[in-house]
């Protein structure tokens, strides 16, 4: 056996050249690969591999040492890791050609193509597995520094935002109060209630902007509330935008069920949720609908608000509770973002679900129980 190895090395020493040539004309090489005459060397340098394989004088730790290396430039050179696979088993097709028309028995050709095919399939796994591993090291660097980044832009836009949010509320309170003043005084005047409704609308915007430019969310006055009474209040308050819209609304929570918590805040957290709701309603023709249910589970209310709406794709659901992120033309992307952390103010959770039948919010706060003290 050994005698035969002697030969078969001998006769594709000879037939180098040729084998090289041949190989060049069936690999893939980019013009713009960086490391392209690298491919060849790396293609010369493997032959030699197999040869020493088949002198056994080949170790695996100088094949695994070559193999990161090949790894490395074709990250450098950013090369599909496809490419590479193909060029390799391009050349254990060729070598294995090489080796059939040498000759030798035929009795030998198993155990030979066995240690070629198994030379190049650890070569093909040592390479792969650096390129993966440091193209991961690579994302996650990347990640890292968007990340980074991304916080810094949302620290410096809070602090913007903050001075921005005092500026503005001080005249704006003005107007308030001169509009009520007005309305008192002067009752026949056309359209001061609605321009006193817009300057509320207003204030609530800026109250979001406040809540996002602070670590900690205004405190308020922290009472019992009825969730039953809660949506119904607010169910009346959006009676225009349903009939406009043509939505049926249901409240299905129980009267009983008490929460002690911040009424605005969690009327904040509610009309959001419902306004949205309405809005994505829109965009269907067939019966419009929105439930409102609540379960009581561990001591904490867990409220689910469902539209038959359209589907919240996946990829949107994942990051709709993110600051700035929002899928309307003229959204601030702050809503959910303000709902958020409302919610997790209370230790609470808010979540969505979404599929083509239903889309669902699921908040959960905790509930008021009969030792708590409301004070």
């Amino acid at each position: 056996m050994e005698e035969v190895r002697k030969k078969l090395i001998s006769f594709l020493e000879d037939n180098s050249s040729t084998f090289i040539k041949s190989w060049r004309e069936n690999v893939i090489i980019s013009d713009t690969d960086i490391h392209k005459e690298e491919v060849i060397y790396n293609g010369m340098k493997m032959f030699e591999l197999v040869k020493q394989r088949l002198n056994h004088t080949l170790s695996e730790e100088g094949l695994r040492d070559f193999a990161y290396k090949v790894a490395v430039e074709r990250l450098e050179a950013n090369i599909n890791i496809g490419d590479f696979v193909y060029n390799a088993n391009a050349g254990r097709s060729e070598v294995i050609n090489w080796v059939i028309s040498s000759g030798i028995a035929l009795e030998y050709l198993p155990q030979i193509i066995e240690e070629i095919n198994s030379s190049f399939d650890l070569f093909n796994y040592y390479v792969v597995k650096k390129y993966t591993e440091i193209k991961e090291e690579q994302l996650q660097k990347k990640n890292i520094f968007i990340d980074q980044t991304h916080k810094e832009r949302l620290k410096i836009l809070g602090q913007m935002s903050s001075s921005f949010v005092h500026e503005f509320r001080n005249p704006l309170t003005t107007l308030l109060g001169f509009t009520k003043l007005i309305g008192t005084e002067y009752p026949f005047i056309k359209y001061i209630d609605i321009i006193e409704r817009e300057l509320h609308q207003l204030n609530a915007r800026v109250t979001q902007f406040l809540h996002v430019s602070k670590k900690e969310l205004i405190n308020g006055d922290m009472k019992i509330n009825s969730l039953y009474e809660l949506f119904d209040e607010l169910i009346h308050f959006i009676y225009p935008s349903i009939v406009d819209v043509n939505v049926s609304i249901t409240n299905n929570i129980e009267p009983g069920i008490m929460v002690y918590a911040n009424k605005e805040e969690l009327r904040q957290v509610f009309l959001n949720i419902l306004l949205n709701s309405i809005d994505a309603l829109q965009q269907v023709k067939h019966s419009k609908e929105i439930n409102i249910d609540c379960k009581t589970i561990n001591e904490k209310a867990e409220i689910m608000i469902s539209n038959n709406g359209p589907v919240i794709p996946k990829e949107i659901s994942n990051v709709i509770f993110e600051p700035f992120y929002t899928t309307k033309e003229l959204g601030t992307g702050i809503g959910l973002y303000v709902c958020k952390n409302i919610i997790e103010k209370y230790n609470g959770e808010i979540s969505v679900d979404s599929d083509y039948d239903i889309t669902s919010f699921y908040i959960k706060i905790p509930l008021l129980v009969s030792n708590e003290s409301p004070n």
